[in-house]
This record gives C-alpha cells, sequence and structure tokens, in this order.
C-alpha cells in the first residue's frame, strides 16, 4: 500500500480544494513500477479522497512519502500501521531534512532519490532483511527507468491528470530550496534520454500535459531536442523555468512551438538586494519585464511567484510587489512567506541567529511567519498581510514529532504547487 498523506492546508476549509486537485504527484506511482507484476499494490492520494485508516487492510509493507506539512498526518498513518505489525518505509523531501524524526515513526527511511536503493530495498524486503537506512549516492540516473504505474492513478479525481516529469532536480543553487540538501552526495539535476521522454509522453491520452519538473528549460541541449520531438503532437502543456531561460533566444520559441501555453517562473522578489543574499542567481541583472513581454508576446500566460520577508525588505515590498506585477499584466501569481525549511541554507543561518520561532511543521506552509524578519515588525507585517505570526518559542525538538496546532489554517511551498521558496521536487523517491 501507498500513500500520499495530505497537506495541512489541504484539507482547510479557508483554501481552495481545487488548488490540490490540480495533477497527481508521480513519486510513488513511479516506485510502483519497479514492483512485480505479482505484487498487489494500491495507491492512495489525500488530496483528492478521505481515508479511514482504521477500515484499510494491513498490507505488508506501506510506503509513505511526507512533506513538511503533511509530516503530522505521515507520522499519525504510520503509527497506526506499525501498531498492527506492519513494515513502514518512508521516503522524500522531509524525511531526507530530518531523517532521525522520521525515523522514529518508521521501519526504513530513504534519503536522497530513491531510484537507485529502492530497488535494493525491495530486495532486502522480500529476503526479510531490510535494513533501518537506505541513502542515496553517487551513482543517479534516469536510464532504465520503468514506466510510471498510471494504472493506479485514479485519473478522474484531478483537473489535468496528464502530469510528467523528465527530470531531477535543478541546475541552481537557491538557498531557500531543499534541492541541494537532497541531492547531496551526487548530481543534483539530470534528466530522462529524449527518447525515452517522448516515449512517456506518447503513452499518454488526450491533449493536455503538466510538467512538474523544478526547471524543464535547464539543460537547454535536452530542452531542445524534447521540443523538437514533440512538435507537431498537437500537445499543450505548462512547465516551470527561469526568467534566465526565457530570455535565451531562440528557447522559448521551440518551445511554444512544442505546445507550451502557461510557464511558472519564480521572480521571487522585485528587490535587487535580496537575489544575491538567497544566493538566486539566475535572476540577477536580469530584466523581469522583458521576459514577462516575451512570454506574452509568445501568447504563453505567467504564473509568476513571490516571496515576502525576505532580509531586505521593508514594510513597503508589499504594494511595490503587486503593483509590478499588475503593471506588467501578469495573469496569475502566487505570493507567499519566506519559509525556512530545515536543511536549507536560509534554516542554517536563521538557527544560527536565533531567529526560529518554533518547529511545528504544520505552520511551514508559507502562510505564517515562523521566523523573525529583519526589517519589518510584528504588528506591521500583520497589517501588510493579514498572515499570523508565531510569538512563542516553545516547539518540540526536531527529534519529536509537532504538537497539535489549535489554530491552523494550512503546507510545502512546492511539494503539491509552484511556490516561491520551493522546495525541489520529489519525484522519484519514495
Amino acid at each position: 500500500m501507498m500513500i500520499l498523506p495530505a497537506l495541512t492546508e489541504a484539507t482547510s476549509p479557508l483554501f481552495r480544494p481545487i488548488k490540490y486537485s490540480l495533477f497527481p504527484p508521480l513519486g510513488l506511482a513511479t516506485l510502483a513500477g519497479y514492483l512485480d507484476e505479482s505484487d498487489e499494490v494500491t495507491l492512495y492520494d489525500e488530496h483528492v479522497e478521505r481515508i479511514d485508516i482504521e477500515a484499510l487492510p494491513s498490507p505488508d509493507l506501506l510506503v509513505l512519502q511526507p512533506y513538511i506539512t503533511s509530516a503530522r498526518r505521515s507520522y499519525e498513518i504510520a503509527d497506526h500501521f506499525r501498531a498492527r505489525g506492519v513494515h513502514v518505509a518512508m521516503g522524500g523531501l522531509h524525511v531526507t531534512s530530518l531523517p532521525d524524526e522520521a525515523a522514529q515513526h518508521a521501519d526504513t527511511i530513504f534519503t536522497g532519490p530513491g531510484e537507485e536503493q529502492w530497488p535494493l530495498f525491495l530486495k532486502d524486503f522480500r529476503d526479510g532483511a531490510a535494513a533501518r537506512r537506505y541513502d542515496s549516492t553517487a551513482q543517479r540516473t534516469l536510464a532504465g527507468l520503468p514506466p510510471v504505474r498510471r494504472d493506479l492513478i485514479k485519473r478522474h479525481l484531478y483537473l489535468v491528470p496528464n502530469s510528467i516529469v523528465v527530470s531531477r532536480g535543478c541546475p541552481h543553487h537557491c538557498d531557500f530550496c531543499y534541492k541541494d540538501a537532497f541531492f547531496e552526495g551526487g548530481k543534483s539535476f539530470y534528466t530522462q534520454t529524449v527518447d525515452d521522454a517522448l516515449s512517456e509522453i506518447e503513452r499518454l491520452p488526450g491533449r493536455h500535459l503538466y510538467f512538474l519538473d523544478d526547471h524543464l528549460l535547464g539543460n537547454r541541449r535536452f530542452a531542445e531536442a524534447l521540443f523538437d520531438g514533440m512538435a507537431g503532437m498537437g500537445r499543450l502543456w505548462q512547465a516551470a523555468g527561469t526568467v534566465n531561460s526565457v530570455l535565451q533566444p531562440g528557447l522559448l520559441e521551440r518551445a511554444v512551438d512544442a505546445g507550451l501555453r502557461s510557464l511558472f517562473v519564480g521572480f521571487e522578489t522585485v528587490n535587487d538586494a535580496n537575489l544575491a543574499e538567497r544566493r538566486k542567481n539566475q535572476n540577477i541583472g536580469k530584466d523581469y519585464g522583458a521576459a514577462v513581454r516575451r512570454l506574452h508576446d509568445a501568447g504563453v500566460m505567467v504564473n509568476a511567484s513571490f516571496v515576502f520577508g525576505l532580509d531586505q525588505d521593508g514594510p513597503d515590498v508589499f504594494d511595490r510587489t503587486v503593483e509590478w506585477a499588475v503593471e506588467q499584466g501578469i495573469e496569475t501569481a502566487t505570493f507567499h512567506i519566506m519559509t525556512p525549511y530545515p536543511s536549507t541554507g536560509l534554516w542554517k543561518q536563521m538557527e544560527a541567529e536565533d531567529r526560529i520561532v518554533h518547529r511545528d511543521w504544520d505552520l511551514y506552509d508559507t502562510r505564517h511567519v515562523v521566523y523573525r524578519p529583519k526589517g519589518m515588525t510584528p504588528g506591521s507585517w500583520r497589517t501588510a498581510t493579514g498572515a499570523p505570526t508565531a510569538t512563542s518559542t516553545a516547539g518540540p525538538t526536531s527529534g519529536a514529532a509537532p504538537p497539535p496546532s489549535p489554530a491552523r489554517t494550512s503546507g510545502c511551498g512546492t511539494s503539491r504547487t509552484r511556490a516561491a521558496g520551493r522546495s525541489s521536487s520529489p519525484r522519484g523517491t519514495c
């Protein structure tokens, strides 16, 4: 049995449920591709279906993929099934960031990408000798990746059921992102072969695609070959790219010819002083307005992302950012509070400066202030955004599951949605 536990905010009445049913995540369905044909497997995504764990049968193996704001729910499910004698395995971003915490609720944990270690675990498990921990090594490749088990995905529950991932990671090193910690010890950006990617696309019915890659345009040679192969397929699709990639001559045009119609772009901040501080080097010195114009001239909708609360921000950042986005005619935008995720460079800085106010992971959702901002007081922050701030320094240690939150409203910046301060996608991890 495989379960993707729901992010806290996905179950909140304060936020739109449609946001969490846009597309099926592929991490667990990818791992299921390694199972034997004789294995019986069921996949549940709590974002689109409610499950009663008491009513579920006891499988031989339960696989969970926690994100930071689904950690509490993941541990609840894990503890329930372990009490029944079920072997519980966990992996993904949160587990890699806090392996000791996760290990208290699992029989086996995985750190880093799972394509290499997962088959080894399956053999060990069948032999009755599963290890407590499997760490990804430097030998990372998507060559020979089995087809995603799309037969396990309940397509009718998603708005765009044809989600696809053809790469892992990102070539950049923003210090608020999970990526560097997740891919530590090996390659942090690699792709499928173009032929394998095109074969996966050919297997998908319908016309619309949703690329979940962190940066589909990150390897120009791969991207151009992929787009050339897609030309003439009649597909329409959306993906994520950077300002820098949009400004590269010729690349955007080939993507549009292949069917690109919407691009997520992490502008993050209109304050240049923030970019170098947060290692958003790919945006430094780039003309944001020119990038938007190029996209619009090519007929591509802009899905922009911004972060509030960076150290060089003052109380004027909210109006300045929104006014700029409106002036540019950006179609959709998401605005997020800077959130220091465990193990990131941002987290290490905030912790060293004693600016982390608690470790209630339910509130690490980019909608709550979980650190002490430099350029704004709690009062001015609430006035500008209406966002709650956390003033208590009490909270669980990293070795324990966080306590219940009395009034939580909402998950992980980009674990399911593309959000600023986002996490590297955990596709292919358990």
